[in-house]
């Protein structure tokens, strides 16, 4: 009996994140991926970064939800360009997916794609999107072990943005720990320390968007 054989779905995922990384380039669109455990502050960072930035870059946002439209509102208050994707159970978005979304946008109006993944520290860092970049947040009521007990996040990522920093004099939280164990498991990951809350830090994280832009459109 012949068996059929299907390709491999992330060999496919694959493929479509080809597509997609060629038409962010084409447009000179910087392509962020942003993954992290439920609560840990995408959408907080996303909402200070939209409001603060808007008037110096062209933002939008990819929103990535199992079910509700509750963050893609949240980002919509802004002003700033939005496209919810329910994911309808699964834990990640794909490239599939996100290469659907990017018709709803304007590329040529755009700056910077923000993709808001799926709140998980475990599926998204598995598929890749097109993005130049894949950013893991790691908030500190989740403790300072994670890094080193969920790797592969880390592994692949070029940043990781410590976030709610202003809660590190209540809680049991070691951030020369959390820092070490990250850069343990990915030597060459940049990490910075911010409070999306309290605006501490972020002028770091501005400037890193920034300097990513400039090289995307030098390069």
């Amino acid at each position: 009996m012949k068996i059929p054989v299907v390709r491999k779905i992330l060999e496919v995922n694959e493929d479509m994140a080809e597509q997609n990384k060629g038409l962010f380039d084409r447009q000179r669109v910087l392509a962020l991926n942003l993954m992290s455990s439920p609560g840990a502050g995408k959408t907080a960072l996303l909402e200070r970064t939209l409001s603060d930035l808007g008037p110096e870059l062209r933002m939008a946002v990819i929103e990535g939800d199992v079910q509700t439209t509750n963050d893609a509102q949240r980002i919509a208050a802004t002003g700033a360009p939005v496209v919810q994707i329910n994911t309808d159970q699964a834990c990640h978005l794909d490239s599939s997916m996100v290469q659907e979304a990017i018709g709803q946008l304007d590329l040529e109006a755009l700056d910077i794609l923000f993709i808001e993944n799926v709140g998980n520290l475990v599926c998204p860092a598995a598929f890749d999107l097109g993005e130049d970049a894949k950013i893991t947040l790691l908030s500190v009521p989740e403790g300072d072990d994670k890094p080193v007990k969920y790797p592969s996040m880390f592994v692949r990522s070029q940043l990781m943005v410590l976030n709610k920093v202003d809660l590190i004099p209540y809680l049991d939280f070691d951030l020369e720990q959390a820092r070490q164990g990250a850069q343990k498991v990915n030597p060459n990951l940049q990490v910075l320390s911010v409070s999306a809350r309290t605006g501490e830090n972020l002028q770091h994280w501005y400037q890193w968007l920034r300097n990513r832009l400039r090289a995307k459109r030098q390069g």
